[in-house]
Order: structure tokens, then sequence, then C-alpha cells
């Protein structure tokens, strides 16, 4: 009986750590998606882009609830007294309560944020729309949501995923570059410990942090700093340290050094499309790995793609296909 019950604790936990992955995935795809969507409803009614988005996220679930699939309502809002159009049913605060639907989710967009010049929402635009934690403060007191840790929820989601970025063109210039860096600047080292396979050189960032998110063939990454582990990243982004080392091809003995480039999704088949050639020149020091972490490719396609065998050692001038 008492293992039958451990056994059972232990799955729970996987399974946990399995969802909270998910769900860092569902959020990241869900504000790369609307963050456009988000910056012009903030520069047309003033409504900051990280409470958008954070209200996004919460209330329609990364756009995978019922009311964003069936109805493209992204925000909970129900129908109200002066709403004409079309709305679909569900359990909420009562039984089968009628939500308003839309034709698309831009319109969902663009109706939150007229929502939200209501009288009773009227002092948030008094704040900074730099200050998301007013914001979600004041939604919270104006009853927007009944949930008593509706603001914290809001705050954790914008600086968590420093979605605080979208509310400043300064913020959102420095994002963009930061998300549309093509390959991280790095340089080798030519000692490490073994990942899953034979490896020589690892990729190195300069001035590391993993608190900023960015982006290598469309897929995240960070960059461990002073002191970075697997698991504190993992804790950090939501994503199991298990799904990390694989998605960065090391086994458990890896150990994370300054500067070492940690990818938070699964790497792709093959290179970007705006990658400048099909083929990558080996340089002094780089190795297979150095280059899959290069282009943001899994280590193993870099293998079948240049059918190589798994204890082929590169050269210098060596011209490997990366797409």
């Amino acid at each position: 009986m008492f293992k039958m019950r451990l056994y059972i604790v232990i799955a729970a936990f996987f399974a946990v750590l399995h969802l909270d992955a998910q769900q860092s995935q569902d959020y990241l795809m869900y504000i790369e998606q609307y963050k456009d969507a988000a910056v012009e409803q903030m520069e047309k009614h003033g409504v900051p882009a990280s409470i958008t988005l954070a209200q996004g996220i919460l209330e329609s679930a990364a756009g995978k609830s019922m009311l964003a699939v069936k109805a493209n309502n992204h925000f909970g809002i129900k129908t109200g007294g002066t709403w004409n159009g079309p709305y679909v049913c569900k359990d909420d605060d009562e039984k089968q309560e009628k939500f308003r639907k839309y034709g698309s989710v831009q319109e969902s967009y663009e109706d939150h944020s007229v929502f939200l010049k209501k009288p009773r929402y009227a002092s948030l635009f008094k704040l900074e729309k730099t200050d998301y934690r007013g914001w979600a403060n004041g939604l919270k007191m104006a009853g927007y949501a009944t949930n008593p840790q509706y603001a914290n929820k809001l705050i954790n989601l914008i600086e968590t995923y420093e979605l605080w970025r979208y509310d400043s063109k300064d913020g959102r210039t420095s994002h963009h570059l930061a998300q549309h860096e093509e390959k991280p600047r790095h340089h080798v080292r030519s000692h490490q410990p073994k990942p899953r396979q034979e490896v020589k050189h690892v990729v190195r960032v300069a001035e590391p942090s993993s608190n900023v998110m960015k982006r290598c063939n469309g897929v995240y990454y960070v960059v461990a700093g002073e002191g970075d582990t697997y698991a504190s990243i993992s804790e950090k982004w939501k994503v199991s340290e298990k799904h990390l080392r694989r998605y960065n091809d090391v086994d458990e003995s890896y150990r994370l050094t300054k500067g070492d480039v940690v990818f938070l999704q699964k790497k792709k088949m093959s290179a970007s499309e705006t990658s400048k050639s099909d083929f990558h020149k080996v340089l002094a020091g780089e190795s297979l790995y150095s280059i899959s972490q290069k282009y943001g490719i899994q280590l193993k396609a870099l293998y079948k793609k240049n059918q190589l065998k798994r204890n082929y050692m590169i050269k210098v001038g060596d011209f490997l296909k990366i797409r």
C-alpha cells in the first residue's frame, strides 16, 4: 500500500512538472502571436500592452479556453446589457452565463480596450502606461475579476515573461533586436564535461543574463549567468530540468557555466530560412555541438543532414549542411 501511494505521489509530481513545462510553452507562443495586437491597442486606446497580454493569457488560458476557441473571447467579457451580438453560454459565477462571441481575436482585443473605457475603470487611465502594478491592482479593485489573487497573477505573468517591455518604445526596440538576433554571439571554450555525445566546445555569449529571453531560429533561449544551473533556470522559466537538458542535448552530468546558451524549447530540425547560406564552414574551436547551439538546430538533425557517424570529428574548413 505504501509503495502504491509513493508511486502515485511521484507520478503526480512528474505530471505537474510536465504541465508546468507545457504551460510555459503555451504562454510564450501566445505572447509571440498577440504582442503586436496588444501594442496596437495601447497606442490606440491607452491600455498598457503588458496588461492586455497578461489578461489575455490568464482569461483565455493562453488561447486554449473554451471561450477563446469557440467565441474568440480572450478576456472573459460577458454580454452585459448593451451587447446585441452573438454569444455563447458557459458556467461561471452562475450557471450558463452569456459571454460575447467575436468574429476574430482582433475584435476581442478591440472590445477589451473599449470595455475598459467604462466609468468604473476611468481612474486607471490617469496612471502611467508603464505602471503595470497600478493597473493590475486597479483592475482588481474595480471588479474586473472576483479572484482575490487576480492582481498578483497579472503582475507575476508580466514580470516572469517581461511583458513590461512592450509598454515603452525603448523596451520594444531592445526586445525586438534581442528576439531577432539570428545566432547567439559567442566564443568557445575547449574543455567541458561530456554531454550526450563527444563534445569539446560550448557556445558562450557575452553579457549573460538568464532573465532575458531571446530567439534563435524561432526558438526561445536564455544565457546562463553567474551561478545559474539547469535547476534554477527550470524554476525561473517553468520548464522542467529534464526537458531543458533534452532541448540542449546534454545529460545529467553537464553543469552550466556563465555564458552558456540554454534553449527553453525544442530546437529546430533545420536552420532558419534567413540564414545566409545552406552550409556552415567550420572554424577553429567549433564542434558539432557548438554549431547546433549556434543555429538552434537539434544535434541529431545536424548528424543526419550530413550523414555523419557519432564518432566523427569535424575539421576546420569542413562544410556542414545546416538546412
